[in-house]
Order: structure tokens, then sequence, then C-alpha cells
């Protein structure tokens, strides 16, 4: 397997981590890099992904709580759901075929982008309510 050099994948990471800095999913993309772009087997890719991903959504979550832009009530079932399947997922991961593996993240990528690209944006009004309970916070 081809060794990425330091530069390239500071480059790479720092463009995905403004990304996951706004909650669109650097990892992901940082995933498809790996392997489209830069020779990485798809195992490789996750492994990378993961020990990436900790680092950078602890940073995020920490901003974006301190903003008063998450909502606990949703965020603890959704925090322990992710942190059960991705436990189950990882432990069995390694016993299934990569091309199975490929196909599952390229369907979900793709359910993502359609989905994307066919719902409307949500109105200015959650904007409206963040910033009030910012500005409450800070009286």
């Amino acid at each position: 397997m081809p060794t990425l050099t330091w530069f390239p994948a500071f480059l790479i990471a720092a463009a995905t981590g403004i990304l996951s800095g706004y909650g669109i999913g650097g990892g992901t993309l940082l995933i498809l890099i790996l392997v489209l772009f830069c020779n990485t087997s798809q195992s490789a890719a996750q492994a990378i992904n993961l020990s990436y991903f900790l680092p950078a959504a602890g940073a995020s979550l920490w901003f974006h709580a301190k903003g008063g832009r998450i909502d606990w009530t949703a965020f603890w079932p959704a925090a322990i759901a992710g942190i059960i399947t991705a436990a189950l997922v990882s432990y069995l991961a390694p016993f299934l075929p990569i091309a199975i593996i490929k196909r599952l993240f390229g369907g979900i990528l793709f359910y993502i982008g359609i989905r994307e690209l066919f719902t409307k944006a949500q109105p200015a009004q959650r904007k409206t309510e963040n910033q009030s309970r910012r500005e409450q916070k800070s009286k």
C-alpha cells in the first residue's frame, strides 16, 4: 500500500476538518479522498477516519455546545444509538467481504446525495431560535 506523505495528508485532513466543524461529514469525505485519490485501501481509510474522527468530533462538539447549538434531548439518544451500532458494525466489519462494505458505503452516500438534492432548505426560524438562546445565556 502506498504511503501518503505528511503534507498532502495534512491538507486533506484540514479540508475535511473544516467540513466536520460545520457538521457536514468531513470524515466521510476523508474516506472517499483517501480511497479514490490516494490509492489507500478501504479498510485503511476507515481506520484513519476513526482516529481522525474522535478529536475532530470532540472539538466540534465543544464549540457547538458552547455556542448553544446542541439540542441535548436529541443528542443523548443519538449518541447512545451511534455508540452501540458503531461498536456492533466495527465488530462485524472484518467478517464481511470488502465488496459488500464498499457497496453499503456507496449506497449510503448515494441515498444522502439524492436526499440532499431534493430536500428543501429549512426556514431561518431555527437560526433565530439559536441566536435568542445564545443571547439569553450571555445575559
